[in-house]
């Protein structure tokens, strides 16, 4: 049994075009924003926007969606007012995810700015607690993404994933997506056999497989433990094809949702290639 296999696509021209351009490549699953990723503020989703997004998922062929927060939110920001800002964005988001109901809000934890990793993690921690507390029980989870770990960026060892959701106190309204860039970025050798093991079985004693939302597949453009988040379309970077080959077939991820998001290249079929090339 193969994942859910699917890619991040735009919602230009409207949220329910992710949708159609999804099916046009052959997704089972799909990423998009729910607003402009690089502003903080969008009008509010309306009614009619809703309802076609529904009606146009209803009638497609796509399964689980999830959506892929702001860039601008840092959730461990040591400056009020972008504190601030992205704790009311967050929510925002979550809002919109709730009214489309999608299946989880992807999210980078954030980066501690020289306040050091604990600081930072319990920064976290605390802005998860208060933004969810605001918010629906039935709201969408927040998906945290571990990441390649380049400067003060936090998340890029499970460990620190684990403790932004026990320290939140809200555990049962977070997940995980796991990026296999980030990951071999970060040090985790995903393109040996046993390293892929190894990830997996830490995986699963530090955050449980039962709580990954997703996964985002990438190849890497940059060496083992570079700490460089640079995507390659699959197959052509340092990770390489068997290990992709092998995370579609460990029988204990086959429900989770796999998205590309890999270079679209120049003629925008790079995530059609890559689809075709996983499944084969």
């Amino acid at each position: 049994m193969t994942p859910p296999l699917g890619a991040h696509e735009s919602i230009a021209g409207g949220l329910e075009k992710a949708l159609e351009r999804g099916v046009e490549i052959g997704c089972d699953a799909l990423q998009i924003f729910v607003k402009n990723a690089s502003q903080w503020r969008a009008k509010p989703i309306s009614d009619e926007q809703v309802e076609a997004w529904s009606s146009a998922h209803a009638d497609s062929s796509i399964g689980p969606v999830v959506a892929h927060a702001a860039y601008l939110i840092n959730l461990a920001s040591t400056q009020p007012k972008t504190l601030s800002k992205s704790r009311q964005a967050l929510a925002d988001e979550l809002a919109r995810c709730h009214a489309l109901a999608l299946d989880g809000l992807v999210l980078h934890p954030g980066a501690h700015l020289g306040a050091g990793e604990e600081e930072g993690v319990e920064r976290v921690a605390r802005s998860l607690a208060e933004v969810l507390a605001t918010l629906p029980q039935a709201a969408p989870r927040v998906l945290l993404e571990n990441t390649a770990g380049q400067g003060t960026v936090l998340g890029s060892r499970l460990e620190q994933l684990a403790a932004m959701r026990s320290l939140s106190a809200m555990e049962h309204r977070i997940g995980f997506c796991l990026d296999t860039c980030h990951a071999f970025a970060a040090g985790y050798a995903l393109h040996t056999k046993r390293g892929l093991e190894r990830f997996l079985t830490e995986l699963d004693d530090i955050l449980g497989l039962d709580n990954v939302g997703c996964f985002h597949l990438n190849d890497s453009m940059k060496p083992l433990g570079s700490h460089r988040d640079r995507h390659a379309n699959i197959g052509e970077g340092e990770i390489g094809l068997s290990a992709f080959r092998r995370l579609l077939a460990e029988p204990a991820l086959a429900h989770i949702p796999m998205i590309l998001e890999t270079p679209i290249g120049d003629d925008r079929r790079g995530h059609a290639r890559d689809l075709s090339l996983l499944r084969s």
